[in-house]
């Protein structure tokens, strides 16, 4: 099953946020891009962040970037060794 458009912008927010500390947040402004802008908002009503703008992650969220980031991590190592 294909990931959605919805879910990989979902994605691509989360694996934007800083892993190294929890005193850093995202804040997504209403100029961004539609997309972005509902990819965050989706976000926090699955209590991922804290914001409807972003914010800080939750526990959940937390978990959710380290697995998007890993993913992406893996997947570019895939790339390389081809």
């Amino acid at each position: 099953m294909p990931y959605s458009s919805e879910q990989m912008a979902e994605l691509d927010i989360l694996i934007h946020y800083n892993l190294e500390s929890t005193q850093q947040g995202l804040k997504v402004h209403s100029t961004a891009g539609a997309d972005r802008v509902a990819a965050v908002r989706r976000l926090f009503h699955k209590g991922l962040v804290t914001q409807e703008d972003g914010g800080y992650l939750t526990d959940l969220g937390r978990k959710a970037a380290e697995h998007a980031q890993a993913l992406m991590l893996m997947l570019a190592d895939q790339q390389m060794a081809s």
